[in-house]
């Protein structure tokens, strides 16, 4: 089955190195961060979504770090407009306008434009993978050479799988799977041990060998993003 997804999910099951979903995330992250500060960010649909949605502190952070410091200011000043009328609504005697205020703050609080993006084109691209793991020979063997799938999108995964991928293929996919994570999992609680070890001084002339990098690797692993 081809879709828009199916080139970018196959990129990401050749690369390797780290969770494909979190290759994906990353790249779907740039890409929103990209459009959201430059093509998309005059257009009126997408200004009226990030005024009523604002952004989470991650995309608050990434978004002042980057170049267009112009394109952010000019949503802060309409997003603030936004958060403004909220704010007005004003008190009665039993607090209800000010509740309804608190409540339509707290949603601007908890919700983000672009987690909102990734959420939605990255749910697609996990689902692509199951119906391509269920038809294609070929990325079945790249879904055999993965390193590992971080804990977050690994839930996500095992969630979606029995919908699209047929029952005679779903025990090997889960066994395959769970191969997969255990094996990571314990070659990552020896680098953690170890990177423990070396902090006593009889491990002090050791060689690294893996484990220098263990607390960043196991981070990656449990959350799905390298600190």
């Amino acid at each position: 089955m081809e879709s828009i997804y199916t080139i970018p999910v196959n990129e990401a099951f050749e690369q390797n190195h780290q969770c494909p979903f979190c290759t994906l995330f990353d790249k779907l992250e740039e890409n929103e961060l990209d459009l959201i500060l430059g093509a998309s960010m005059m257009e009126p649909d997408i200004r009226i979504k990030t005024n009523k949605m604002g952004f989470c502190q991650t995309h608050y952070k990434l978004m002042y770090e980057g170049k267009n410091r112009l394109s952010l200011a000019l949503m802060l000043e309409s997003h603030l407009d936004s958060v403004k009328k909220e704010l007005k609504a004003g008190f009665t005697l039993f607090g209800t306008k000010a509740a309804k205020s608190a409540g339509n703050v707290g949603e601007i609080n908890e919700s983000c434009y672009v987690c909102d993006k990734i959420s939605m084109h990255l749910s697609k691209m996990i689902e692509t993978a199951c119906i391509l793991y269920n038809s294609e020979e070929e990325f079945r063997k790249k879904y055999s050479s993965q390193p590992y799938f971080c804990l977050k999108h690994y839930e996500k995964l095992m969630r979606v799988a029995p919908v699209f991928i047929d029952k005679k293929k779903l025990k090997e996919f889960y066994e395959l799977t769970e191969a997969i994570q255990l094996k990571y999992i314990s070659s990552l609680r020896d680098d953690v041990s170890f990177f423990c070890k070396k902090f006593d001084y009889r491990y002090k002339d050791e060689p690294w060998g893996t484990a220098k990098d263990a607390v960043e690797r196991t981070i990656a692993y449990l959350n799905g993003r390298m600190i």
